[in-house]
């Protein structure tokens, strides 16, 4: 027996050492598949077929289902919108498109009811009403309350209004109502809807045609799913008029503490190179406020309040997207897998899945996960799929160097070790983690030898002293720090990281964008502006260990986002992945010969395939440049990169590329704790193992448990209130029926209206002690209130999580 007992305990030890010792993954395969419909991929988890349906759900019966059967996580960052062509008023064929008006767009959202929606779309528990493009589960929404809910109530819904408005307009253009029916130039004016038919945006979409046949339009539905619509909406021609509504639907893949950049991303050409982006024109003064904001152009909180309150008025007179829904989503997993889901992105869009996700019961084994689609779009770092699904992968076999709390959205290093930001005294910038160190300075001066700019004919950096010989200051200066083991990491090829890994990324930033290059796209060219509005200098200060440091006028609220985005200018991270140099120099080679482009709207422009690494004609284009550059040593941009590596060095990188896409069949490689082992792009499967050189250990990620999201209730002192008499109203702040902590609360703001709607006080309440908090409006505000109906609205917010909650209650107030 005692030999038994031994035996076990070696055994026992053996088991915990080889546990703590587990690097990357936790499991040993993850395999996608595809399943468009959302009730069967329910039923795949519940009978085991699968393990996790990564998609954000809000049917509410199947959310009955899913919280009664199955194990799930909630997420808050998903969300349904109208997007509308904006191209005419006649598209080259000559037919109408009344979008093109931008009233019309605005009386939109008089003409949908977004409360009948919420009720009978999402059964009241899948979704809320959505009116912006700030997130109503977000920080930003809890800071301009007072703000967001004045809009709200002045764009309530309201159909006579709506359908006066889009008379009128219509009228100006020239159309005709005859017999209840819209003609232009004699000919009825059809409306094409493309509606996605994967969830509630198909009951969105029929409920918006349904509105506009009654006011006297033909409409055509059309019904196609996501790799079906993305070549018509996303990448197509707008001045062609094959749509002209489409049903949106959008993830935040981390909580933003910082929103100020979405009205660039969602209103003007700024945000994406896709065609329809480059078909914005907002109103000049919506565009400079929307870019000042993207640019964080404000030096007070409440200079940043007046631009937010003037882009959300701004961003409703626009509406190239009308904002309908925002989604309380359940992603349904097995009861016996456990992952790191973000309170925004759910698991689909969280940055920590592939580190976090196993199985409750065993170390190793099979993950099945499907998705509603796959394989949506062309796969490029640079300018390749952005669908959420592609997407999901794409972050799980890359490395960062930084990653975002899936709780609080603050950065957490990953490759990098720490940085010191230094902010100009005044701005309003604050920090949490001790990994970064802020300081405020009275000055900021570029030094003259920083890299300022790109010279595309000589192939060389320009430095400050020669752009700006009169010298440059900058609001920031961020100086990121790597550990000297940075470059043992490997991608998953075996080649070892280098700094010409990040540095072609800096120089591609500047060559995409300059006419002078041969791998020039103009949709680069917006974005690219607006960078260089606020970036005034690069330095690398150590090649071993990698120091650098970045001068920008660019600030964030949090020195961690502050100090991530710079630690991304010499990593290869790109808009749509990460990718080594020697993969990138394929592409680039393609591009210039304009055999394959980068963009879907080069693409569309020069009629060239839009370059794949990881399936279909273009990999037989960029294997033959990768043949080829194993002959010649081929380096991109060489009298810089050249630098910091020899022919023999490049030669051996395509030599590991090329051995890859021999085992693999594709040439997408990361650096994260799994790799992409097997592509189906036929029959839509991706198989994923376990990189068993990366070195994090494995439960390097695994600190993030529960949520600490605060449930609120506002207790009127009566219901009957006497006008002139001060108000005193408690406010509850629990989590499991425990007093939430004063200390972890950041703010609680209460807004009163009256019996119309009209916002007539807001203010902050106090804290009484952990978990209570007290509203107070005195004797001589009271005095000042209508008689009648008062709502009171609470919002708090935690600094746990990033999710406000809120509450309410109603009360009569007598003279």
């Amino acid at each position: 027996m005692r030999k038994l007992w031994v035996s076990l305990l070696v055994m026992l030890l053996a088991l915990g050492a080889w546990a703590q010792v587990r690097t990357g993954a936790w499991v040993d395969e993850v395999v996608f598949i595809e399943e468009p419909s959302s009730p069967k991929g329910v039923d795949m988890v519940r009978t085991g077929a699968i393990d996790l349906y990564a998609y954000a759900i809000s049917d509410p019966a199947l959310i009955k289902t899913i919280v009664a059967e199955l194990g799930y996580e909630i997420s808050y960052g998903s969300y349904n919108e109208i997007s509308f062509n904006p191209y005419g008023p006649e598209f080259v064929d000559g037919r109408l498109n009344p979008f093109a008006i931008p009233a019309i767009r605005e009386a939109v959202n008089w003409l949908i009811d977004r409360d009948y929606i919420v009720a009978e779309f999402y059964g009241g528990v899948g979704g809320v009403a959505r009116y912006f493009t700030i997130t109503p589960s977000f920080p930003d929404y809890a800071r301009l309350a007072d703000i967001a809910r004045a809009l709200e109530l002045k764009y309530a819904h309201n159909p006579e209004k709506a359908k006066a408005i889009i008379f009128a307009e219509m009228e100006k253009l020239g159309a005709e109502l005859k017999d209840g029916k819209w003609y232009y130039k004699g000919q009825p004016v059809v409306l094409k809807f493309l509606i996605r038919p994967e969830d509630e945006r198909k009951q969105i979409g029929d409920y918006l045609a349904t509105l506009f046949e009654q006011l006297g339009f033909e409409v055509e539905r059309m019904y196609k799913r996501a790799a079906e619509a993305s070549p018509i909406w996303l990448s197509g021609d707008p001045s062609k008029g094959e749509w002209h509504v489409y049903t949106g639907g959008w993830v935040t893949t981390a909580i933003s503490r910082d929103q100020g950049a979405n009205f660039d991303y969602f209103y003007t050409p700024r945000g994406r190179p896709d065609a329809l982006w480059q078909a914005y024109k907002p109103d000049p003064e919506f565009d400079a406020v929307a870019d000042r904001l993207a640019r964080r152009d404000f030096t007070s909180v409440e200079e940043r309040r007046e631009l937010f309150a003037k882009a959300l008025e701004l961003s409703m007179k626009d509406s190239v997207r009308v904002w309908v829904s925002n989604r309380v989503s359940y992603t349904p997993r097995a009861k016996n897998l456990k992952v790191a889901a973000d309170l925004a992105g759910g698991v689909y869009g969280a940055w920590l899945w592939s580190r976090t996700i196993r199985f409750e019961d065993k170390v190793g084994g099979t993950v099945r996960i499907a998705q509603p689609s796959m394989l949506t779009e062309p796969w490029n770092a640079i300018a390749g799929t952005n669908w959420i699904y592609d997407m999901m992968i794409i972050r799980g076999v890359s490395d960062y160097a930084t990653l975002p709390d899936p709780f609080t959205g603050l950065y957490y290093p990953q490759l990098v070790e720490k940085a010191e930001v230094y902010v100009l005294e005044g701005l309003p910038v604050g920090k949490t983690l001790d990994w970064v160190d802020l300081k405020f300075v009275p000055e900021i001066k570029v030094p003259a030898d920083a890299w300022y700019d790109w010279d595309p004919v000589a192939q060389r950096f320009i430095t400050v002293g020669e752009a700006q010989p009169a010298g440059l200051t900058a609001r920031t200066r961020t100086v990121v720090y790597f550990p000297a083991d940075l470059y043992e990491r490997t991608w998953h090829d075996g080649s070892k990281f280098s700094l010409v890994d990040g540095l072609i990324g800096f120089i591609l930033t500047f060559e995409r964008a300059k006419p002078e290059s041969p791998i020039y796209d103009e949709a680069a060219v917006p974005g690219f502006k607006s960078f260089r509005t606020y970036f005034k200098g690069l330095k690398i200060i150590s090649v071993n260990p990698l120091v650098f440091e970045v001068y920008r006028d660019l600030i964030y609220l949090d020195a961690e986002r502050i100090a991530a985005g710079a630690a991304d200018y010499l990593m290869p991270v790109y808009a749509q992945g990460t990718a080594p140099w020697h993969a990138l120099a394929l592409g680039i080679q393609a591009e210039a010969a304009k055999q394959l482009v980068f963009s879907s709207a080069k693409s569309k422009k020069l009629g060239v395939d839009w370059m794949n690494y990881l399936a279909g004609p273009s990999l037989e284009i960029l294997t033959r440049y990768l043949k080829e550059n194993i002959e010649t040593g081929y380096i991109p941009f060489e009298s810089v990169l050249g630098q910091y590596m020899s022919k023999e060095e490049a030669i051996a990188r395509y030599k590991n590329l090329l051995a890859w896409y021999e085992a693999h069949g594709h040439l997408w490689i990361g650096m994260g704790p799994l790799y992409i082992d097997l592509v189906k792009p036929v029959e839509k499967v991706v198989v994923l193992k376990r990189y068993e050189a990366f070195p994090d250990p494995a439960e390097k990620w695994a600190r993030f448990a529960e949520p600490w999201i605060a449930a609120v209730e506002v207790t009127s002192p009566a219901p009957v209130l006497k006008l002139g008499a001060p108000w005193d109203f408690l406010v509850e702040v629990t989590f499991k029926d425990q007093p939430y902590p004063v200390k972890d609360i950041d703010f609680v703001t209460y807004l009163l209206f009256d019996a119309e709607g009209n916002l007539v006080l807001s203010g902050r309440a106090e804290p009484v002690q952990d978990g209570l908090f007290v509203v107070t409006v005195p004797a001589a505000e009271t005095k000042k209130l209508p008689v009648g109906s008062i709502r009171i609205e609470v919002a708090v917010a935690s600094k746990l999580v990033a999710i406000p909650s809120f509450a309410s209650a109603t009360f009569t107030a007598i003279p």
